[in-house]
């Protein structure tokens, strides 16, 4: 699973999670590519399932390139903790996807078969996304 070697501050707080991406919004890799249509929270897991399921997809075929990173520490208190203990340990990672935002791209397989893996691993992330294809300038 995705995890950072390093944080500079050990909690992070939640933050807000509207508006749209500014970088990251374009396909820079790959020919087809994911893209998110709302905000949320993507969870390590989560990215790993998706990437599994595409990668399976495509049978070692191709190439894929993941554009979100699970940076952001999420806490979690006990069940039974009382009020006023502090923050609860790092509990797992997040990365933060704003709307618009490339979430993965893939090069080197037919359109069909990259839509195909895509659409397996939309099933396995939280938030809407559709598919897009590189417009190619001639």
């Amino acid at each position: 699973m995705l995890l950072p070697k390093k944080l500079k501050h050990r909690k992070h707080h939640r933050g807000h999670t509207h508006g749209s991406a500014m970088a990251g919004s374009t396909i820079a890799f790959g020919q087809y590519a994911l893209k998110s249509q709302e905000s949320g929270w993507v969870t390590a897991r989560q990215i790993e399932a998706a990437r599994r399921a595409m990668t399976r997809s495509v049978q070692r075929g191709g190439k894929i390139w993941i554009r979100m990173f699970p940076d952001k520490p999420i806490t979690n208190h006990g069940n039974e903790s009382v009020m006023g203990g502090g923050k609860g340990g790092v509990d797992h990672f997040v990365a933060v996807i704003k709307r618009g935002k490339i979430l993965f791209e893939m090069d080197g397989v037919t359109e069909a078969q990259a839509r195909e893996a895509m659409r397996l691993a939309m099933h396995k992330l939280p938030v809407k996304t559709t598919f897009i294809i590189k417009q190619r300038t001639a």
